[in-house]
């Protein structure tokens, strides 16, 4: 694992996450009539709002294409969808051009071998609890949640206490 004191997350101005195996647990159930289910967590998604209101972004960079992807995303008011991206790094350069944004200023978190790439490039990789061993040895950080089960929720705020903005953004629920 990389060491996580070399990073300074004060730095990260972007959280990006793949989806599958991030926000969901990595299953994909298909009703009779072809209808894709997932299931995302309210503590990550109450975790993206309070990211938002610190004034910082959010991208999601999918291997797959999916409706429900696109209405969560939608949900979350994440302004940047890449999917499918077969070739993940291809989306994140095309993020970073979007954006006029360094990758040291990003953080990315993953659970797969197609995450390596950006884990590798951005200024905090982090992988879920539940990733795959090549991507964790790639990682500046490894939740100790699964995907799906508020590992996203995990790494906001350990990011936001480690730059001081958790403080305030606690206010509002200490009144």
């Amino acid at each position: 694992m990389t060491d996580i004191k070399k990073t300074d997350l004060k730095q990260i101005k972007l959280l990006a996450m793949d989806v599958d195996g991030v926000l969901t647990d990595g299953t994909v159930t298909l009703g009779s009539d072809g209808t894709e289910y997932k299931a995302f967590h309210l503590l990550d998604g109450h975790g993206i709002r309070m990211w938002h209101r610190a004034g910082l972004q959010t991208a999601m960079i999918s291997g797959r294409e999916s409706v429900v992807t696109k209405q969560r995303a939608d949900q979350m008011k994440i302004s940047f969808l890449y999917q499918p991206c077969q070739k993940k790094l291809v989306c994140f350069e095309k993020l970073l051009a979007d954006l006029q944004i360094e990758p040291s200023s990003i953080a990315y978190i993953g659970d797969d071998v197609l995450d390596i790439p950006i884990v590798k490039r951005v200024g905090f990789g982090i992988a879920v609890a539940n990733a795959v061993d090549e991507l964790k040895s790639h990682a500046h950080y490894i939740t100790s949640r699964p995907g799906g089960k508020g590992a996203v929720r995990e790494v906001i705020e350990y990011i936001l206490k480690n730059t001081g903005k958790w403080t305030e953004l606690m206010e509002r629920y200490l009144v």
